[in-house]
């Protein structure tokens, strides 16, 4: 899988997908740590994810956001949406995302939503199967991400043309 510098692309926005607090009794009552899982990309085919945790929220998001940049993965776009429909598996949760013709919007959860937002995917269905665990949904929706094949290096290597694919 091919690295991507991240000074080479111009990352738009990130999302938090979700702060999670977590508490430590101690002797003098409760000390409150967070993590924070965050989407970033440029909206058009590059996005990363990451994970952060901090003893505040701020801190816990940019750590997250440093993170995501260690972790861009590039994804093939045809028209605004995935070129074929795919499973990704995580733990317990499954995602499927499947393409949409022009038009359609994004019909997903919250949490895929801010991934596939940040990939620059404008039209796309999707579902959420087994656990509903933010995390792993999250993490199901990049492998699936990541699973997506481009349509001309397919052609490539069956040693057929592209129209023939799409048969």
């Amino acid at each position: 899988m091919n690295v991507i510098d991240p000074t080479e692309i111009d990352l738009q926005e990130e999302t938090v997908v979700r702060i999670n607090r977590v508490a430590k009794v101690v002797a003098g009552g409760r000390r409150f740590r967070f993590n924070a899982l965050v989407a970033i990309g440029d909206k058009n085919g590059h996005v990363g994810l990451g994970h952060g945790k901090a003893n505040e929220v701020l801190s816990a998001i940019s750590k997250a956001k440093e993170d995501a940049k260690k972790n861009l993965f590039r994804i093939p776009l045809i028209k605004g949406t995935v070129p074929h429909k795919i499973i990704g598996k995580f733990g317990a949760s499954r995602v499927m995302l499947k393409p949409a013709s022009p038009g359609t919007g994004i019909i997903a959860g919250s949490v895929v939503r801010a991934l596939v937002e940040q990939a620059g995917i404008t039209d796309i269905l999707t579902k959420r199967f087994g656990s509903n665990n933010p995390n792993n949904v999250v993490r199901a929706t990049e492998v699936a991400l990541k699973g997506l094949q481009d349509p001309v290096s397919v052609a490539m290597r069956r040693g057929i043309t592209i129209s023939k694919i799409f048969k």
